[in-house]
């Protein structure tokens, strides 16, 4: 026998070793992706339960279920598929329209809904990339709102240049609105979510005092908390025409998503950003200056929030606006920075989600009758299992991340075998 014969024994409890799909397939199923996307899948489920029972047919059909049960299905399916479908329709493309261009009207109700989510949910997202916890959205849309509102109904400029002017003054407002935070929290060590929850309440009130107050921002021989109308060169045109509602706001948030990309994943600012996020002490020993990061921080968050507030009064608001224009927008991004992990493409993606929701939502409600709060309590419920991961691994079964799975050796195969 040659030495070229001697072939190397395996151990009989040696552990079987893994393919390279099934350690891609684990590596998917433990990823924060999935979470995300069956978070919307259990979402979906419990609005498709929801849905079921509100609905008089499904109600009337249960009270005879052991006389005739598909009766109860066949209504549980009809009331379900038909507000799902109703869902689809008033948010993405609707088959009863006779042309295309009136079928593709909801898909671009839906991307103006979406505008101002995506762009504050990427200020909210930025500011949890470095650690920070930024709840305070009303606040700096409202007052970012105020600047630009100003700017549109005060001063008569030429078109392009009166559109940058209003823009840059609610992006300012907003980041100046936000810097405060950043400011006190490096200074004095002011946490910034009771920071920012007070300044909701200053920027809103103080809103509402100017929009009653004739010379500030209260519409000239008014009555009512309102302002004036905005001049035509300070609103921003429309993307496709009159038809539809989208306008190039949508342009400038796919700008924002790419710019907070490369800010976060390309530039120098981005890495001590996220080496902060990850780490402040650690940071703060490789000589990086944490408290002037949350500064700067800050001042992006805000400003980027501070679009959303000026989007929504140079979006096509020709009448003025209230104490109201914020719309709740300012708390529905954190829901999308949860959503989407913080990424600017992830959060590009939950805005477009929830716009869709939102687009949806009453096209469910004027054509099956379904309740608008059960698009509330799908987004509640997103978010419920967002911020819970192991109870959607729980569910699914999934394998936790950063632990490997139990190899079976080849003689627990052979004792299986037996």
């Amino acid at each position: 026998m040659t030495n070229t014969d001697i072939r190397p024994t395996p151990r009989p409890d040696a552990p079987a070793e893994e393919s390279r799909w099934r350690i891609a397939a684990r590596d998917i199923a433990s990823g924060n992706a999935i979470i995300s996307v069956l978070a919307v899948v259990i979402a979906l489920v419990v609005g498709a339960i929801l849905i079921a029972s509100t609905d008089d047919d499904v109600q009337a059909a249960a009270g005879y279920f052991f006389s005739r049960p598909s009766d109860l299905i066949s209504a549980v399916a009809s009331a379900v598929s038909g507000a799902y479908s109703s869902l689809f329709q008033g948010a993405v493309y609707n088959f009863r329209r006779d042309n295309f261009a009136d079928g593709i009207k909801p898909l671009t109700e839906t991307l103006t809904f979406a505008t101002p989510l995506i762009v504050a949910g990427l200020g909210v997202a930025l500011a949890f990339r470095v650690g920070l916890f930024n709840i305070g959205g009303r606040g700096q849309m409202l007052v970012a709102a105020a600047a630009a509102g100003w700017v549109g109904f005060s001063f008569e400029l030429p078109p392009v240049i009166h559109l940058v002017a209003a823009l840059a003054a609610g992006i300012s407002a907003g980041a100046v609105w936000g810097g405060i935070v950043g400011l006190l929290k490096a200074r004095t060590g002011a946490h910034e979510v009771i920071v920012t929850i007070m300044l909701n309440y200053v920027g809103f009130y103080l809103v509402s005092y100017m929009l009653r107050t004739p010379g500030l921002l209260q519409a000239e021989g008014s009555n009512n908390p309102k302002s004036p109308a905005m001049f035509d060169n300070a609103i921003l045109p429309g993307l496709f025409g009159s038809k539809y509602n989208l306008d190039w706001g949508f342009i400038i948030v796919i700008g924002a998503t790419i710019f907070v990309w490369w800010l976060l994943n390309r530039s120098n600012l981005g890495f001590q950003f996220r080496a902060v996020g990850e780490n402040p002490n650690a940071a703060l020993v490789a000589g990086m200056n944490v408290k002037r990061l949350y500064v700067y921080a800050m001042l992006l968050s805000g400003g980027l929030i501070g679009v959303a507030g000026s989007y929504q009064v140079m979006g096509n608001v020709t009448s003025g606006f209230s104490s109201g224009i914020d719309a709740g927008i300012g708390f529905d991004a954190i829901t999308v920075a949860l959503l989407g992990r913080s990424k600017p493409w992830g959060v590009f993606g939950a805005g477009l989600l929830f716009g869709a929701l939102k687009a949806g939502g009453f096209s469910m409600q004027a054509a099956n009758g379904v309740p608008i709060d059960i698009v509330l309590v799908v987004q509640s419920i997103i978010v419920l299992f967002i911020a819970a991961p192991p109870l959607v691994r729980a569910i699914f079964r999934l394998p936790t991340p950063g632990v490997a799975p139990k190899r079976r050796t080849a003689t627990t195969k052979a004792a299986a075998a037996k």
